[in-house]
C-alpha cells in the first residue's frame, strides 16, 4: 500500500519546526529517519495530513563528552553510534547496536525517532531507562529535561506534548560494567524479551514484559500473548538477565 497524501514541510531550525507544529496541531507530524512512521503510514495505520522532515535541522546530530556526560543529538543515527568510539564509559551504546534492525535501519533510524516512538523492546529506550537519561525537549514553553523513567508513560505513549520535540538524550554518568542482550525469533526482528544490566548502578531494566521498559525489583506479572506463553516468557528473563550480568561482569 502507499500512504495517504499529505503535505511536506523541511524546516531549517527548532524553531521553525516548533512553528509548524503549533500552527498545523494534530494532523501533523514529526519525521526524521522515518523507520517508524513511514511504515505505520504505507499500512494506513498513521494518515498525518502534514509532515514536518526534521532531517536537516543543524545541531541536532552531535555526540558530545560533557565531564562524566554523554549528550546524544537526536538526529544521531543508530549506525553512527555503533562506530563511534564512546570510551568504557559508555560502550554499552555502541555494543548495542547491533540488536537494531538491520544495517540499513541502523543508518537511517534516529536515537531520537527511536525514543519518541517508545516501543518498550526498543534498545534506546531501554538503555535510556537503565542509564538514567534525561530526554531534553523543546517547544513553545522552553527546554525541559524529563527522566526516562518518567517520559515512557504507556504502549507507545511518552510524556512528550504535541508541540514539543526531543534535541537530545543525555546520558549522566559513566557504566562502564553494563550489557543488554534479547531474544527474537530472528536477527532484526523485533525482540520478544530484551534485558539490561549495569554492574555498577546494580539496575537491570526488562523489556517485552509491559507496556514501558521495566525496572526490575519485584515480582513480574506476566500473561499469556497470542505464540508467547508467561512461563515460556519469564525464562527468557531469567536466562537474558544472567547472560547480561555474564557480559558486563567480563568488561
Amino acid at each position: 500500500m502507499k500512504p495517504a497524501a499529505f503535505t511536506y514541510h523541511r524546516p531549517g531550525s527548532v524553531i521553525g519546526a516548533l512553528d509548524l507544529l503549533e500552527e498545523l496541531g494534530d494532523g501533523a507530524k514529526l519525521i526524521a529517519g522515518g523507520q517508524s512512521l513511514v511504515a505505520m503510514m504505507n499500512f494506513r495505520l498513521a494518515r498525518p495530513e502534514h509532515l514536518i522532515d526534521i532531517r536537516k535541522v543543524p545541531g541536532l546530530d552531535q555526540i558530545v563528552r560533557d565531564g562524566d556526560r554523554l549528550r546524544i543529538g537526536a538526529l544521531v543515527t543508530h549506525h553512527a553510534v555503533e562506530t563511534a568510539d564512546l570510551g568504557p564509559d559508555f560502550a554499552v551504546l555502541s555494543r548495542t547496536m547491533r540488536w537494531v534492525g538491520h544495517l540499513p535501519i541502523r543508518t537511517r533510524g534516529t536515537v531520537g525517532g527511536s525514543i519518541a516512538h517508545a516501543d518498550a523492546t526498543a534498545e534506546w529506550c531501554l538503555l535510556a531507562v537503565l542509564l538514567e537519561a534525561l530526554i531534553v525537549v523543546e517547544g513553545p514553553a522552553g527546554r525541559r529535561e524529563i527522566p526516562a523513567e518518567e517520559f515512557f508513560v504507556g504502549v507507545f505513549t511518552t510524556a512528550l506534548e504535541p508541540d514539543e520535540l526531543i534535541v537530545e538524550v543525555i546520558f549522566p554518568r559513566p557504566a562502564p560494567r553494563a550489557a543488554l542482550t534479547e531474544f527474537a525469533e530472528r536477527q532484526g526482528d523485533f525482540a520478544i524479551v530484551a534485558a539490561a544490566v549495569d554492574l555498577d548502578a546494580d539496575r537491570v531494566v526488562l523489556g517485552g514484559v509491559g507496556p514501558t521498559p521495566v525496572v526490575a525489583g519485584g515480582e513480574l506479572e506476566l500473561r499469556d500473548a497470542p505464540g508467547v506463553s508467561a512461563h515460556y516468557r519469564r525464562g527468557l528473563v531469567n536466562t537474558l538477565v544472567e547472560r547480561a550480568r555474564e557480559e558486563a561482569a567480563a568488561l
